[in-house]
């Protein structure tokens, strides 16, 4: 099996970068080959332009979107690791998706209805929280999200099976809560490869 991950994380040592570390690491236990995309180390550019929209019409995918959309393709399952900043995705993984989840490559309309491109692929997601996850639990904050990126984003592209872990309070949270999240990121990772 293939898997991409996509981690958006600016700090090098941050606990998302754990969580990579973590998700490499079970899905190459579990004989998996492992691709991971770290978009503040490549650098990758978020901004779609209209020199994007150009070459799309002209079917010309510009270089750098080619390249994630051609390891997206190769990809069984897909990872997103990434901080939770107000209640979304941070810049770099939003401009990912718009400029790689583009029209003809995640999906089409096909009489005025949305068909996913991406049907086969699984999803996961683990996003870390400042916030506790009671407290997004209880004012329905994790199920927006889930709506927003699961479902508007992921299951829209086609992808049929998507599975969305919160790690809330992640500063605050002793480290042994931090060792209980990076188990339970392997056990997901190992019980969808």
């Amino acid at each position: 099996m293939n898997h991409l991950v996509v981690f958006a994380h600016p700090n090098p040592k941050s606990f998302g970068k754990g969580i990579l570390d973590t998700v490499v690491k079970a899905s190459e236990e579990k004989g998996a080959a492992v691709k991971a995309r770290d978009l503040y180390e490549l650098g990758f550019d978020p901004i779609l332009k209209p020199s994007d929209f150009v070459a799309f019409k002209e079917g010309k995918v510009p270089e750098d979107i080619a390249a994630e959309q051609e390891i997206i393709r190769w990809a069984d399952v897909i990872t997103f690791i990434y901080p939770v900043w107000w209640t979304s995705l941070p810049a770099i993984l939003k401009g990912y998706v718009d400029r790689v989840f583009s029209y003809g490559f995640a999906y089409e309309y096909i009489d005025g209805a949305p068909n996913g491109l991406l049907k086969g692929k699984k999803a996961l997601l683990f996003s870390t929280t400042g916030t506790p996850d009671e407290l997004y639990a209880a004012n329905g904050m994790h199920a927006s999200m889930k709506q927003t990126t699961d479902q508007g984003i992921f299951n829209f592209s086609g992808m049929e099976e998507v599975s969305h872990t919160f790690f809330g309070a992640v500063p605050y949270v002793s480290e042994e809560v931090r060792s209980d999240y990076l188990q339970k990121a392997a056990a997901v990772v190992k019980g969808v490869l």
